[in-house]
């Protein structure tokens, strides 16, 4: 995983994180719902880079 990867991962996970609290604070059910897909999505896209990268050692 190089570390262009690794930031853009943080990123959507940081994103997903502000979605999901932002969605918390104001109710809406929506938004949170989505901040938390795009967490999960983006931490299954890091584990599966981790994964790339095991194999090519």
């Amino acid at each position: 995983m190089g570390m262009d990867d690794k930031a853009k991962g943080k990123a959507h996970e940081a994103k997903g994180t502000i979605k999901e609290r932002l969605g918390e604070a104001t109710g809406n059910a929506s938004l949170r719902a989505k901040g938390k897909a795009e967490k999960v999505k983006a931490n299954l896209k890091q584990a599966g880079e981790k994964v790339k990268d095991a194999f090519k050692r």
